[in-house]
Protein backbone atom coordinates (compact mmCIF):
# COMPACT_ATOMS: atom_id res chain seq x y z
CA UNK A 1 0.00 0.00 0.00
CA UNK A 2 0.73 3.42 -0.99
CA UNK A 3 -0.51 7.05 1.05
CA UNK A 4 -0.14 10.63 0.78
CA UNK A 5 -0.55 12.11 3.53
CA UNK A 6 -1.22 16.33 3.99
CA UNK A 7 -0.26 16.52 7.74
CA UNK A 8 -1.02 19.67 10.00
CA UNK A 9 2.46 20.14 10.57
CA UNK A 10 6.23 17.88 10.28
CA UNK A 11 8.13 20.73 12.49
CA UNK A 12 8.25 19.38 16.06
CA UNK A 13 9.60 22.55 17.67
CA UNK A 14 5.87 24.25 16.27
CA UNK A 15 2.89 24.41 18.85
CA UNK A 16 1.15 22.12 17.24
CA UNK A 17 0.10 18.91 19.91
CA UNK A 18 -0.65 15.88 17.53
CA UNK A 19 2.44 16.31 15.72
CA UNK A 20 4.57 13.81 17.91
CA UNK A 21 1.62 11.27 16.99
CA UNK A 22 1.95 12.10 13.72
CA UNK A 23 5.76 11.47 13.79
CA UNK A 24 4.30 8.26 15.02
CA UNK A 25 1.84 6.73 13.07
CA UNK A 26 3.81 7.62 9.84
CA UNK A 27 6.50 5.87 11.35
CA UNK A 28 4.06 2.83 12.17
CA UNK A 29 2.87 2.55 8.54
CA UNK A 30 6.07 2.35 7.71
CA UNK A 31 6.55 -0.40 9.78
CA UNK A 32 4.17 -2.45 8.52
CA UNK A 33 5.43 -1.90 5.12
CA UNK A 34 3.07 1.08 4.11
CA UNK A 35 5.02 3.19 1.51
CA UNK A 36 4.26 6.83 2.77
CA UNK A 37 4.74 10.71 1.62
CA UNK A 38 4.14 13.07 3.84
CA UNK A 39 3.42 17.28 2.56
CA UNK A 40 2.77 19.78 5.24
CA UNK A 41 -0.05 22.09 5.66
CA UNK A 42 1.99 24.68 8.03
CA UNK A 43 6.05 25.30 7.88
CA UNK A 44 8.85 22.98 6.09
CA UNK A 45 8.75 19.68 4.82
CA UNK A 46 10.83 17.48 6.61
CA UNK A 47 12.52 14.34 5.81
CA UNK A 48 12.57 11.24 7.88
CA UNK A 49 13.71 8.01 7.60
CA UNK A 50 9.82 6.55 7.39
CA UNK A 51 8.90 8.76 4.82
CA UNK A 52 9.56 11.01 1.46
CA UNK A 53 8.81 14.56 2.39
CA UNK A 54 6.86 16.08 -0.43
CA UNK A 55 7.35 20.34 0.00
CA UNK A 56 4.54 23.11 1.21
CA UNK A 57 3.19 24.52 -1.87
CA UNK A 58 1.79 27.31 -0.08
CA UNK A 59 4.57 27.62 2.94
CA UNK A 60 4.81 31.69 2.53
CA UNK A 61 1.11 32.03 2.20
CA UNK A 62 0.92 29.47 5.91
CA UNK A 63 3.60 31.93 7.16
CA UNK A 64 1.91 34.42 6.50
CA UNK A 65 -1.25 33.71 7.45
CA UNK A 66 -0.18 32.40 11.05
CA UNK A 67 1.14 35.82 11.22
CA UNK A 68 -1.82 37.99 10.47
CA UNK A 69 -3.91 35.10 12.11
CA UNK A 70 -2.32 36.45 15.12
CA UNK A 71 -2.40 40.24 14.92
CA UNK A 72 -5.91 40.15 13.55
CA UNK A 73 -6.80 38.22 16.89
CA UNK A 74 -5.62 41.04 18.65
CA UNK A 75 -7.35 43.54 16.75
CA UNK A 76 -10.80 42.15 16.31
CA UNK A 77 -13.39 40.96 18.63
CA UNK A 78 -13.02 37.55 20.13
CA UNK A 79 -15.34 34.67 19.05
CA UNK A 80 -19.02 34.47 20.34
CA UNK A 81 -18.98 31.38 22.81
CA UNK A 82 -20.12 28.84 20.99
CA UNK A 83 -23.38 26.85 21.87
CA UNK A 84 -24.92 23.75 20.86
CA UNK A 85 -27.05 26.51 18.48
CA UNK A 86 -24.52 28.96 18.32
CA UNK A 87 -21.15 28.27 16.46
CA UNK A 88 -20.37 31.73 15.26
CA UNK A 89 -17.01 32.67 13.52
CA UNK A 90 -15.07 35.61 14.61
CA UNK A 91 -14.56 38.33 12.31
CA UNK A 92 -10.17 37.08 12.07
CA UNK A 93 -11.13 33.66 11.48
CA UNK A 94 -14.14 34.52 8.50
CA UNK A 95 -11.56 36.74 7.00
CA UNK A 96 -8.54 33.91 6.98
CA UNK A 97 -11.03 31.18 5.69
CA UNK A 98 -12.48 33.20 3.33
CA UNK A 99 -8.29 34.29 1.85
CA UNK A 100 -7.52 30.68 2.13
CA UNK A 101 -9.95 29.53 0.10
CA UNK A 102 -9.30 32.05 -3.06
CA UNK A 103 -5.85 31.69 -2.57
CA UNK A 104 -4.46 28.58 -0.82
CA UNK A 105 -6.71 25.86 -1.70
CA UNK A 106 -5.98 26.15 -5.51
CA UNK A 107 -2.17 25.80 -4.89
CA UNK A 108 -3.01 22.38 -2.80
CA UNK A 109 -5.28 21.31 -6.10
CA UNK A 110 -2.45 21.67 -8.05
CA UNK A 111 -0.01 20.54 -5.69
CA UNK A 112 -1.81 17.41 -5.00
CA UNK A 113 -2.36 16.64 -8.77
CA UNK A 114 1.00 16.96 -9.95
CA UNK A 115 1.83 14.12 -6.86
CA UNK A 116 -0.82 12.03 -7.92
CA UNK A 117 0.08 12.14 -11.62
CA UNK A 118 3.84 11.40 -10.90
CA UNK A 119 2.80 8.38 -8.20
CA UNK A 120 0.17 6.50 -9.92
CA UNK A 121 0.49 3.84 -7.73
CA UNK A 122 -0.70 5.80 -4.58
CA UNK A 123 -3.71 4.33 -3.30
CA UNK A 124 -5.47 7.16 -1.24
CA UNK A 125 -4.92 10.86 0.02
CA UNK A 126 -5.37 11.28 3.65
CA UNK A 127 -5.93 14.74 5.47
CA UNK A 128 -4.14 15.12 9.12
CA UNK A 129 -6.10 17.10 11.32
CA UNK A 130 -5.59 20.60 8.94
CA UNK A 131 -7.91 22.87 8.51
CA UNK A 132 -10.88 21.64 6.62
CA UNK A 133 -12.61 25.16 6.05
CA UNK A 134 -9.69 26.70 4.66
CA UNK A 135 -9.29 23.85 1.62
CA UNK A 136 -12.95 23.27 0.92
CA UNK A 137 -13.09 21.77 -2.97
CA UNK A 138 -9.46 20.36 -2.93
CA UNK A 139 -10.64 16.55 -1.95
CA UNK A 140 -13.64 17.27 -4.65
CA UNK A 141 -11.37 17.84 -7.48
CA UNK A 142 -8.64 15.43 -6.39
CA UNK A 143 -11.25 12.22 -6.42
CA UNK A 144 -12.68 13.54 -9.86
CA UNK A 145 -9.21 13.85 -11.88
CA UNK A 146 -7.85 10.97 -10.11
CA UNK A 147 -10.44 8.46 -8.61
CA UNK A 148 -8.51 7.75 -5.76
CA UNK A 149 -10.48 7.93 -2.03
CA UNK A 150 -9.36 11.21 0.15
CA UNK A 151 -10.26 10.68 3.68
CA UNK A 152 -10.14 13.24 6.57
CA UNK A 153 -8.44 12.18 9.95
CA UNK A 154 -9.74 14.64 12.72
CA UNK A 155 -7.27 13.88 15.97
CA UNK A 156 -8.70 16.86 18.37
CA UNK A 157 -12.26 15.14 18.43
CA UNK A 158 -14.33 16.22 20.04
CA UNK A 159 -12.77 20.06 21.14
CA UNK A 160 -12.51 20.85 17.02
CA UNK A 161 -15.98 20.79 16.53
CA UNK A 162 -18.54 23.68 16.30
CA UNK A 163 -20.79 22.67 19.10
CA UNK A 164 -17.57 22.55 21.56
CA UNK A 165 -16.09 25.80 22.95
CA UNK A 166 -12.20 24.81 20.90
CA UNK A 167 -9.41 26.01 22.10
CA UNK A 168 -8.24 29.76 22.10
CA UNK A 169 -5.32 29.13 20.01
CA UNK A 170 -6.55 27.13 17.55
CA UNK A 171 -8.39 27.12 14.55
CA UNK A 172 -12.29 26.97 13.93
CA UNK A 173 -12.16 24.38 10.91
CA UNK A 174 -15.67 23.35 10.24
CA UNK A 175 -17.30 26.47 9.90
CA UNK A 176 -18.05 26.47 5.93
CA UNK A 177 -16.48 23.00 5.37
CA UNK A 178 -17.84 20.37 3.20
CA UNK A 179 -17.65 17.28 4.99
CA UNK A 180 -19.76 15.20 2.51
CA UNK A 181 -16.76 16.18 0.02
CA UNK A 182 -14.73 13.14 1.67
CA UNK A 183 -15.03 9.69 0.76
CA UNK A 184 -14.51 8.87 4.83
CA UNK A 185 -14.21 10.90 8.20
CA UNK A 186 -11.64 9.17 11.11
CA UNK A 187 -11.65 10.56 14.50
CA UNK A 188 -9.67 9.56 17.65
CA UNK A 189 -13.20 9.89 19.50
CA UNK A 190 -15.56 6.61 19.41
CA UNK A 191 -18.17 9.30 20.87
CA UNK A 192 -18.02 11.82 18.20
CA UNK A 193 -18.42 9.87 15.44
CA UNK A 194 -22.46 10.66 16.02
CA UNK A 195 -21.81 14.38 15.68
CA UNK A 196 -19.76 14.11 12.40
CA UNK A 197 -22.54 12.00 10.88
CA UNK A 198 -24.90 14.99 12.00
CA UNK A 199 -22.25 17.28 10.25
CA UNK A 200 -22.86 15.79 7.17
CA UNK A 201 -19.99 13.19 6.74
CA UNK A 202 -20.44 10.28 4.34
CA UNK A 203 -18.87 7.54 6.61
CA UNK A 204 -17.47 7.55 9.53
CA UNK A 205 -14.11 5.69 11.44
CA UNK A 206 -12.29 5.61 14.81
CA UNK A 207 -8.61 5.35 14.85
CA UNK A 208 -7.39 5.89 18.41
CA UNK A 209 -4.43 7.07 19.73
CA UNK A 210 -1.66 4.87 20.85
CA UNK A 211 1.99 5.36 21.53
CA UNK A 212 5.26 4.19 19.98
CA UNK A 213 6.63 1.64 22.61
CA UNK A 214 10.39 2.32 21.09
CA UNK A 215 9.72 6.26 21.78
CA UNK A 216 8.25 5.99 24.71
CA UNK A 217 9.83 3.40 26.71
CA UNK A 218 11.35 3.19 30.05
CA UNK A 219 15.09 4.28 31.31
CA UNK A 220 16.73 3.87 34.61
CA UNK A 221 17.00 7.16 35.79
CA UNK A 222 18.66 5.53 39.26
CA UNK A 223 16.42 7.22 42.08
CA UNK A 224 13.14 8.46 41.58
CA UNK A 225 13.66 11.82 43.10
CA UNK A 226 9.94 13.02 42.02
CA UNK A 227 6.83 12.42 43.92
CA UNK A 228 4.29 13.24 41.56
CA UNK A 229 4.34 14.97 38.25
CA UNK A 230 1.95 16.43 35.86
CA UNK A 231 3.66 16.76 32.11
CA UNK A 232 1.02 19.55 30.27
CA UNK A 233 0.39 22.59 29.03
CA UNK A 234 -2.56 25.26 29.99
CA UNK A 235 -4.84 25.12 32.43
CA UNK A 236 -7.49 25.44 29.64
CA UNK A 237 -10.39 23.13 30.26
CA UNK A 238 -9.03 21.21 33.18
CA UNK A 239 -8.94 23.88 35.46
CA UNK A 240 -10.89 21.99 38.40
CA UNK A 241 -8.71 19.00 38.55
CA UNK A 242 -5.68 20.66 38.32
CA UNK A 243 -6.64 22.30 41.65
CA UNK A 244 -7.85 18.88 42.76
CA UNK A 245 -4.86 16.75 41.79
CA UNK A 246 -1.84 19.16 41.92
CA UNK A 247 -2.45 22.51 43.42
CA UNK A 248 -4.27 21.25 46.74
CA UNK A 249 -2.57 17.87 47.30
CA UNK A 250 0.86 19.52 46.97
CA UNK A 251 -0.58 21.34 50.05
CA UNK A 252 -1.56 18.69 52.33
CA UNK A 253 1.83 16.42 51.40
CA UNK A 254 4.09 18.70 52.57
CA UNK A 255 6.90 16.30 52.54
CA UNK A 256 6.11 15.43 48.83
CA UNK A 257 8.49 16.66 46.19
CA UNK A 258 5.69 17.90 43.25
CA UNK A 259 6.61 19.05 39.95
CA UNK A 260 4.99 20.14 36.52
CA UNK A 261 6.47 20.78 32.92
CA UNK A 262 3.81 23.06 31.14
CA UNK A 263 2.74 26.19 30.32
CA UNK A 264 0.12 28.55 31.38
CA UNK A 265 -0.66 26.36 34.26
CA UNK A 266 -1.37 28.88 36.48
CA UNK A 267 -1.42 28.62 40.41
CA UNK A 268 -0.22 25.08 40.81
CA UNK A 269 0.45 25.29 44.70
CA UNK A 270 3.74 24.46 46.13
CA UNK A 271 4.82 22.31 42.84
CA UNK A 272 8.23 23.45 41.27
CA UNK A 273 7.80 24.04 37.65
CA UNK A 274 10.88 21.99 35.73
CA UNK A 275 12.56 23.85 32.68
CA UNK A 276 11.51 22.84 29.32
CA UNK A 277 14.22 20.79 27.83
CA UNK A 278 12.72 19.31 24.24
CA UNK A 279 10.27 17.07 23.48
CA UNK A 280 12.46 13.83 24.34
CA UNK A 281 13.08 15.41 27.94
CA UNK A 282 9.30 13.68 28.88
CA UNK A 283 10.81 10.34 29.51
CA UNK A 284 13.38 11.18 31.21
CA UNK A 285 10.83 13.63 33.75
CA UNK A 286 8.13 10.33 33.43
CA UNK A 287 11.00 8.15 34.68
CA UNK A 288 12.13 10.12 37.32
CA UNK A 289 8.62 10.42 39.16
CA UNK A 290 6.92 7.92 41.47
CA UNK A 291 3.43 9.32 40.04
CA UNK A 292 2.42 10.66 37.04
CA UNK A 293 -0.55 12.28 36.42
CA UNK A 294 -2.69 12.38 33.68
CA UNK A 295 -5.41 15.52 33.61
CA UNK A 296 -7.55 15.48 30.41
CA UNK A 297 -9.42 18.54 29.42
CA UNK A 298 -13.04 18.68 29.93
CA UNK A 299 -14.13 17.94 26.12
CA UNK A 300 -12.47 15.10 26.09
CA UNK A 301 -13.24 13.94 29.83
CA UNK A 302 -16.96 14.05 29.11
CA UNK A 303 -17.50 12.63 25.61
CA UNK A 304 -17.30 8.89 25.81
CA UNK A 305 -13.77 7.08 24.53
CA UNK A 306 -11.94 10.60 22.70
CA UNK A 307 -8.75 9.22 23.36
CA UNK A 308 -5.62 11.76 23.86
CA UNK A 309 -2.14 10.72 23.88
CA UNK A 310 -0.60 11.00 27.34
CA UNK A 311 -2.71 7.88 28.91
CA UNK A 312 -0.71 5.61 26.70
CA UNK A 313 2.46 7.53 26.30
CA UNK A 314 2.50 7.43 29.95
CA UNK A 315 1.96 3.94 30.23
CA UNK A 316 4.22 2.97 27.58
CA UNK A 317 6.90 4.41 30.08
CA UNK A 318 5.78 1.61 32.70
CA UNK A 319 4.64 4.73 34.55
CA UNK A 320 1.99 4.59 37.78
CA UNK A 321 -0.25 6.64 36.30
CA UNK A 322 -3.14 8.72 38.17
CA UNK A 323 -5.97 10.02 35.91
CA UNK A 324 -8.88 12.12 36.54
CA UNK A 325 -12.55 10.83 35.79
CA UNK A 326 -12.20 10.02 32.08
CA UNK A 327 -15.29 8.45 30.33
CA UNK A 328 -13.72 5.86 28.54
CA UNK A 329 -10.35 5.40 30.42
CA UNK A 330 -11.69 1.86 30.97
CA UNK A 331 -11.75 1.17 26.99
CA UNK A 332 -8.14 0.94 26.52
CA UNK A 333 -6.66 0.46 30.62
CA UNK A 334 -8.16 -1.85 33.37
CA UNK A 335 -8.84 0.55 36.44
CA UNK A 336 -6.99 -0.14 39.75
CA UNK A 337 -4.94 -2.52 37.79
CA UNK A 338 -3.26 -0.59 34.96
CA UNK A 339 -4.71 3.04 36.25
CA UNK A 340 -5.54 4.87 38.99
CA UNK A 341 -9.05 7.31 39.19
CA UNK A 342 -9.47 9.53 41.46
CA UNK A 343 -12.72 11.56 41.81
CA UNK A 344 -11.97 14.14 44.12
CA UNK A 345 -9.34 16.64 45.71
CA UNK A 346 -9.75 14.47 49.18
CA UNK A 347 -9.49 10.85 47.42
CA UNK A 348 -6.55 12.15 45.13
CA UNK A 349 -4.15 13.14 48.34
CA UNK A 350 -5.16 9.74 49.82
CA UNK A 351 -4.26 7.87 47.06
CA UNK A 352 -0.83 9.59 46.53
CA UNK A 353 0.01 9.02 50.21
CA UNK A 354 -0.89 5.43 49.70
CA UNK A 355 1.07 4.70 46.51
CA UNK A 356 4.30 6.90 48.03
CA UNK A 357 4.42 4.26 50.56
CA UNK A 358 4.12 1.05 47.97
CA UNK A 359 7.12 0.96 45.85
CA UNK A 360 6.44 -2.45 44.60
CA UNK A 361 2.26 -1.81 44.02
CA UNK A 362 3.39 1.52 41.95
CA UNK A 363 6.38 -0.45 39.87
CA UNK A 364 2.77 -3.53 39.46
CA UNK A 365 0.58 -1.09 37.93
CA UNK A 366 3.10 0.71 35.51
CA UNK A 367 4.68 -2.49 34.22
CA UNK A 368 0.64 -3.93 33.61
CA UNK A 369 -0.01 -0.91 32.19
CA UNK A 370 2.86 -1.18 29.43
CA UNK A 371 1.96 -4.45 28.88
CA UNK A 372 -1.34 -3.08 27.84
CA UNK A 373 -0.05 -1.09 25.47
CA UNK A 374 2.54 -3.52 23.72
CA UNK A 375 -0.50 -6.09 23.28
CA UNK A 376 -3.03 -3.69 22.33
CA UNK A 377 -2.42 0.32 21.65
CA UNK A 378 1.15 0.73 19.38
CA UNK A 379 1.52 3.04 16.59
CA UNK A 380 2.01 -0.42 14.57
CA UNK A 381 -1.47 -2.24 15.69
CA UNK A 382 -3.09 1.74 14.90
CA UNK A 383 -1.43 1.99 11.73
CA UNK A 384 -2.41 -1.59 11.04
CA UNK A 385 -6.14 -0.56 11.67
CA UNK A 386 -5.62 2.27 9.49
CA UNK A 387 -4.72 0.30 6.58
CA UNK A 388 -8.14 -1.76 7.01
CA UNK A 389 -10.03 1.50 7.01
CA UNK A 390 -8.13 2.44 3.56
CA UNK A 391 -8.65 -1.07 2.12
CA UNK A 392 -12.45 -0.71 2.80
CA UNK A 393 -12.45 2.02 -0.15
CA UNK A 394 -10.65 0.44 -2.13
Amino acid sequence: MKLLFVVSSLDLTQPFSATPAWWQLLKGLYEVGVEVLATPYQGPAIESLWWRAEPNPAKLYGDAFKLGRDLLQQVLPPSPTPSPVNDAESLSDQFIRQTAQRLIAPLWITHLDRILTRHTDIDALIFLTVPLNHLVGVAEAIQAKHGKPVLYYDGDVPASLPNMRGFASGFRIYQGANLAEYSGFISNSDGGRVLLDELGARRTHTLYYGADPDVFSPIDVGQQDVDVLFYGHGREYRSEWMDAMLAKPSHALPDARFAARGTKLGDIGRTESLPYLSFSKLREYACRSKINLCITRAAHATMPRSSSSRPFELSAMGCCVVANPYDGLETWFEPNREVFVVQSAEEAIERYRYLLAHDAERRQVGEAARRRVLAEHTFQQRARQLCAIVREYL
